[in-house]
């Protein structure tokens, strides 16, 4: 990614919680935490200028100033801990702030427009969005607060003691070249080259932390997507397949953490060489003004302190390089969510036909296609009359789900128009119910508010649907999707149905894990408890006509509209 896009996109993540109507708690945690660290920095400059003085009392055999600075540490200790504990307190506090006001904002953008379904469809290079919500961001406002503030840190320090050891470390004659200040330049020199050999050897890590997120992803959603279907790899068998696929995913990861061991071992052996010789090039740049009486044996400790300072503010980038490629790596991946989210919604937008709001359910000249542009549908016009039943029949591909999809929303691929009645209430049930976590009540009235259903009203839709022996366990939260048997998951869905009194139910193979004679059960009880409802059904079992007054029909070719009819 170009430099300037880089922190575009950079400032786009950043910038919307510190203008956003909460950044008042987190501007006042900002300017605590930021506090805090020029206190840190002024405490160094206070030890550098103890070392000095408590030095010098050996030299000097003074042991009375001996016992002084001892004292004084004592103080400056105390105040270093203190500070350091609470700036780590109050960074907390603020990364909790941020990370929750980013987590809400990320989630409520995933489920705008429903572009969680929409980015399935348009953007298949968008991996794991769950992972770049729930961990990416973790990882961005971390990194951001720890490297922006070691950044400020070290460029205060770097502010606050290239002046002392200017000061202190005097002119040095170079070839015959009076050098003032020669130990800043030394630690500058000692830093920038530092700096670049250190760019050189890690630049690959950046790219290496991005596909080891990605892996590490992958590999949890399959362990996952077991969970999620253990009846069905059990009833397969399919344990050595989903074994083999297992440690395929998990060979991606391994294979790059070895790419960035490999790797991370050779920064490591610059770095900690480097941090190993900047212990001792003090001493070994000002030993010859100590050597020559020019500078006692405190100002030599002093020197190294400020040196030590100088240095290591210069060389942050440094020692902060590791850090650094995975917060690079984290935030090209939320970027790149973020564009993908951008992205479906700008082509469902440029894909979408007419929708609009107007009396009655009516199609006119739509046309469904698939992702990859091949006509599903040719065009049709149709009208659905209220109380009306209509039974949607055809073939497996020839689009009757995708007619649903289209009707609901969430299908992108279409043109034309459709009209649905303005204020109506419509539901679907999916031939595999979702039913989220939480209690019993709580999957029955989904996805109306449970808090606004009585209990004797959730409790006699379950009765009314066969599922009277759930009845009493209304709060009982399980994973119910799994507990549950798909006939009985069925059934739930038809009491969401009663609960939810739609004025549209549109019904897909919504009874195709359930025997006939049930089928017969629940289609009689629609117009007995919903007699306001018009529901629309897709399904291949002849008893369903008796049901509906109507059937839409695809006989023809794939693509070709189906045709309406008297059932």
């Amino acid at each position: 990614m170009p430099k300037k896009r880089f922190f575009r996109t950079l400032w786009a993540l950043t910038r919307p919680y510190w203008v956003s109507e909460e950044r008042g708690k987190g501007l006042v945690l900002l300017g605590t935490v930021v506090g805090l660290a020029l206190t840190l920095v002024w405490l160094e400059v206070l030890f550098n200028s103890w070392n000095r003085d408590f030095y010098n009392t050996f030299e000097s055999r003074d042991q009375a100033e001996f016992f002084r600075q001892l004292g004084m540490f004592t103080l400056l200790a105390l105040m270093f801990i203190i500070t350091g504990v609470y700036r780590q307190y109050f960074q907390q506090m603020l990364f909790i702030e941020w990370r929750t006001w980013l987590t809400e904002r990320y989630l409520a953008d995933w489920l705008r427009d429903r572009a969680y379904y929409r980015l399935q469809l348009l953007d298949k290079g968008t991996d794991n969005p769950d992972q770049r919500i729930a961990e990416d961001l973790n990882i961005f406002v971390d990194l951001t607060l720890t490297l922006t503030l070691g950044l400020l840190s070290a460029v205060v320090t770097l502010v606050s003691f290239v002046g002392i050891l200017w000061a202190i470390s005097g002119p040095a004659t170079l070839f015959g070249i009076e050098i003032p200040g020669y130990m800043v330049w030394a630690a500058l020199a000692y830093a920038v080259v530092g700096t670049w050999l250190t760019h050189l050897i890690g630049r690959r890590l950046i790219g290496i932390n991005f596909d080891l997120q990605r892996n590490e992803a992958n590999f949890r959603f399959a362990l996952v997507r077991l969970r999620e279907n253990a009846e069905g790899v059990a009833l397969y068998r399919g344990e050595a397949g989903e074994a083999q696929n297992f440690r395929g995913c998990f060979a991606d990861v391994i294979s790059v953490w070895w790419e960035k061991m490999l790797k991370q071992k050779q920064l490591t052996w610059f770095t900690v060489l480097y941090a190993q010789i900047a212990i001792i090039f003090p001493f070994i740049v000002a030993a010859p003004r100590f050597f020559s009486g020019q500078m006692p044996l405190g100002g030599i400790f002093q020197i190294a302190s400020a040196f030590g300072q100088v240095q290591g503010a210069l060389s942050w980038f440094i020692n902060a390089y590791g850090a650094f490629a995975n917060w690079k790596a984290t935030v090209d991946r939320l970027t790149s969510f973020t564009e993908a989210l951008q992205g479906a919604r700008e082509e469902a937008e440029r894909l979408d036909g007419d929708r609009i709001e107007a009396e009655g359910l009516a199609l006119q000249q739509l046309e469904l296609s698939l992702p990859e542009g091949r006509r599903l549908l040719a065009p049709m016009d149709l009208a659905f009359k209220s109380g009306e039943p209509v039974l949607v029949t055809g073939p497996s591909g020839s689009g009757k789900s995708t007619l649903f999809r289209a009707l609901a929303g969430i299908w992108p691929y279409w043109k034309g128009r459709i009209t649905v009645p303005c204020g109506a209430k419509l539901l679907f049930l999916p031939q595999k119910p979702y039913l989220p976590m939480g209690s019993l009540k709580h999957a029955a009235c989904y996805p109306e508010d449970a808090a606004k259903i009585s209990d004797e009203v959730a409790r006699e839709a379950l009765r009314a649907t066969g599922l009277a022996h759930l009845a009493g366990n209304l709060s009982r939260e399980e994973n119910w999707a799994q507990l549950l048997s798909g006939g009985e998951q069925q059934r739930l869905a038809f009491a969401r149905a009663l609960i939810n009194r739609p004025d549209w139910l549109f019904m897909d193979e919504a009874t195709a894990s359930l025997p006939e004679e049930t089928q017969t059960e629940l289609y009689a009880l629609l117009p007995q408890r919903l007699p306001g409802t018009t529901f629309v059904s897709i399904g291949h079992r002849a008893s369903l006509a008796g049901f509906h007054r109507r059937t839409l029909a695809w006989r023809g070719a794939a693509g070709e509209a189906p045709v309406l009819a008297p059932a």
